[in-house]
């Protein structure tokens, strides 16, 4: 199975899944998400607010913040985990049609977008060793350096900003 940064990972036995992977067919779905959907580092990206569009988002924030901006697997792999429970958020409790995904570079610092609809706030909860759901802004509390929302006219955008050594 292949990891973020392109290198294939152990598994077992798994020589025919290995074989099937390989970083051009990576390329070419990346590209075809691109295509279909838009690039969210320079303009926001409307999704339809389904369980599926977590997927693409994972995969846009993947293709952008790997191969676009060139950071590496660890914190591709953080804004990816992130970015799924913003979208999840905004599939579950804001009853939107559609959310809006963006992301932004700037000198030291990522910052990924999800605008919705609604104007009710997300909350972080305290979380218990055995619950089994409400462990989203915990994760995001834990792994983002910032996060935050910001209440728009009609619905929010909320955010995570992220550090990154630039080259």
């Amino acid at each position: 199975m292949a990891g973020l940064d392109g290198r294939e990972q152990p598994r077992g036995g798994g020589r025919a899944t290995a074989s099937r992977w390989s970083p051009t067919v990576e390329d070419e779905h990346a590209q075809k998400v691109l295509e279909l959907f838009g690039d969210p580092s320079q303009a926001e990206v409307p999704l339809p607010s389904r369980p599926e569009s977590a997927a693409t988002a994972r995969r846009l924030t993947q293709v952008v913040v790997l191969r676009h901006w060139g950071l590496g697997a660890a914190i591709t792999e953080d804004a990816v985990l992130l970015v799924s429970e913003f979208v999840g958020n905004a599939v579950r409790h804001t009853g939107a049609r559609v959310f809006g995904l963006r992301l932004r570079r700037r000198p030291r610092w990522i910052r990924v977008e999800v605008r919705d609809p609604s104007r009710g706030l997300p909350c972080l909860m305290p979380v218990q060793e055995l619950d089994i759901s409400g462990r989203g802004l915990f994760l995001v509390d834990a792994l983002a350096d910032r996060w935050g929302v910001d209440l728009l006219p009609r619905g929010k955008t909320t955010w995570f900003d992220m550090r990154i050594t630039d080259r």
